[in-house]
């Protein structure tokens, strides 16, 4: 995947995963339906894709694995879906919760990027403003100078996002992204909010399989894998024994998994007891993507605005420290007979 993921790009990914879906419910089979996005895809970036990805799959592979052949183009959360939606035999569910995911996605990323423009704008404005002023006064102003000063100050930043931009992406290996959750977890509001969309995508994952007939214990660890949360997944790799060997339920795994919060265990414990596991896994899917995106548009509105404080704050700063540089130190110079 590319290192910087545009909202239009998460858009097309979305149309591609909802075209696949509704292909698929209509009754092609994943032949028929790559094979109509070769001709027409969603977006041309996206037909030499869709090209290599039917080939590998005519070769023999299933849809996941041919997608996996692709090489670094779909990341690892989207294959595990898949993988499972195959395994379930609903593979054109999987597709369709695909779109609403990169959707969703988008809208958020939109969001976000509309609403830090003019914060951006301002905060580069105040530090280039400062940096002139305090170049005239020191009377050595040159262009280059002033270009120097700006990119040194705010290098720092771009590096900063970089890094972040960086680190979130999905093609690195579980290690990187289990530290990645580990300190996003930390962070209010989005760290909740992340755990919630794991755990929809989880509940949505064992839905499926275990509707198909998987059993319990690969239906829980593929799903576990689908919800692209190595805490989740490292978690779960370790029930087999206890399913296994120890008489131990699932339901009674979740209550005693701090990963997993109490109104899930109680619910999923419900839904066990009662013969309704699959109504309340997908009542459990509804509840925290709702809640998790719920929280994600919150941390989309009020990141942005919390920069325009911060640049605020940073501009009167500047302000005060021109106003002792120009009339504070003349007078104590004055008054010190200098």
């Amino acid at each position: 995947m590319p290192l910087i993921i545009t909202p239009r790009q998460l858009e097309h990914r979305a149309e591609l995963y909802h075209q696949l879906g509704i292909m698929l419910s209509a009754g092609l089979t994943a032949h028929q339906a790559l094979e109509h996005l070769r001709r027409n895809p969603a977006d041309r970036s996206l037909r030499q894709k869709t090209s290599d990805w039917l080939e590998r799959l005519n070769e023999g592979f299933t849809v996941a694995e041919a997608a996996r052949k692709v090489g670094n183009w779909m990341p690892s959360f989207d294959l595990a879906l898949l993988e499972a939606g195959e395994q379930s035999g609903r593979l054109d569910a999987c597709f369709k919760l695909l779109a609403l995911y990169y959707r969703e996605r988008a809208q958020l990323v939109k969001q976000a990027i509309n609403d830090l423009l003019y914060p951006v704008f301002m905060l580069h404005v105040a530090v280039a403003t400062f940096t002139l002023i305090k170049l005239v006064m020191a009377g050595n102003f040159k262009f280059i100078y002033f270009v120097l000063v700006v990119f040194v100050i705010l290098a720092p930043l771009y590096a900063g996002i970089g890094f972040i931009i960086f680190a979130l992406q999905g093609r690195h290996g579980e290690n990187w992204r289990a530290v990645v959750e580990r300190g996003l977890h930390r962070v209010p509001v989005l760290g909740t909010a992340r755990q919630d969309l794991a755990l929809a995508r989880l509940a949505a994952a064992l839905e499926a399989l275990l509707n198909a007939g998987v059993p319990i214990i690969g239906a829980w660890e593929l799903a576990a894998t689908a919800s692209g949360s190595p805490a989740l997944r490292r978690t779960v790799q370790t029930w087999r024994t206890p399913l296994t060997e120890g008489g131990s339920t699932p339901s009674e795994l979740v209550s005693n998994c701090g990963h997993f919060p109490t109104i899930f265990a109680n619910l999923y414990h419900t839904g066990e007891v009662s013969g309704q596991l699959d109504q309340t896994l997908s009542r459990l899917h509804r509840l925290y993507q709702e809640e998790g995106v719920r929280r994600m548009r919150l941390v989309a509105t009020w990141v942005p605005k919390l920069i325009y404080f911060a640049v605020l704050l940073l501009g009167g700063w500047l302000i005060i420290t021109m106003y002792y540089n120009i009339e504070v130190k003349p007078l104590q110079d004055i008054m010190n007979g200098k």
